[in-house]
């Protein structure tokens, strides 16, 4: 149950995205250009007038994803987030994420899913002695499968997309974040195609 369970679906984003920050950048400048907002909003990105295109914001539905993963991705602070709650729902069959070189590892994989069963038998026995969801999860492991719902302007992706497509990223959330800029790029090409390289050698890597 590798990275491979990684699901993102692009749920919604502003309409006309290019236009929406190029029309914001054409108030800056006092010039509206009609009919080329891409080679102009392209222009003002070079720059790095990036406050124009946080009038354009992108929510994502992501699935197959560890805790572990989650922890570092709500760190992005200029966003907004609803996640799957292991206070309210019981984890009692959780699905769990396993790191490739786990994965690959015949004696480390026994071990890491010896212990996942463990954690799965130890929160059910905590739940049958009557102990609260919220309080049984604290056995629960950061390979946790979640689903989590996250709306970011494009000025905060492209640092989201900076920093977690970057080689030190962690291997999870960077081909997350791959798959999440494949998303924005095929509508909004012009916000983000400076980063392209980028997205490549994460998914490469």
């Amino acid at each position: 149950m590798s990275g491979d369970r990684i699901n993102v679906e692009l749920v919604r984003y502003t309409p006309e995205p290019v236009e929406t920050a190029g029309r914001a950048a054409g108030i800056c400048w006092d010039k509206e250009e009609k009919e080329e907002y891409g080679a102009f909003i392209r222009r003002v990105v070079k720059k790095g007038h990036e406050s124009v295109i946080e009038h354009v914001s992108f929510t994502f539905r992501i699935e197959g994803v560890s805790r572990a993963l989650t922890h570092q991705l709500v760190r992005h602070r200029i966003a907004s987030y609803s996640q799957r709650s292991q206070r309210y729902v019981d984890e009692g069959e959780f699905e769990y994420v396993t790191p490739p070189n786990v994965e690959e590892n015949e004696e480390a994989r026994k071990l890491f899913v010896d212990f996942m069963e463990e954690s799965k038998e130890l929160y059910d026995r905590l739940r049958g002695m009557g102990i609260r969801k919220q309080d049984a999860r604290f056995v629960l492991p950061n390979a946790c499968e979640s689903k989590i719902i996250v709306t970011m302007n494009a000025r905060s992706l492209r640092n989201f997309f900076s920093l977690r497509m970057a080689r030190g990223a962690q291997w999870e959330i960077r081909e997350l974040a791959a798959r999440m800029f494949d998303l924005v790029h095929d509508v909004a090409p012009e916000l983000f195609e400076d980063l392209k390289e980028a997205a490549d050698l994460a998914r490469k890597d």
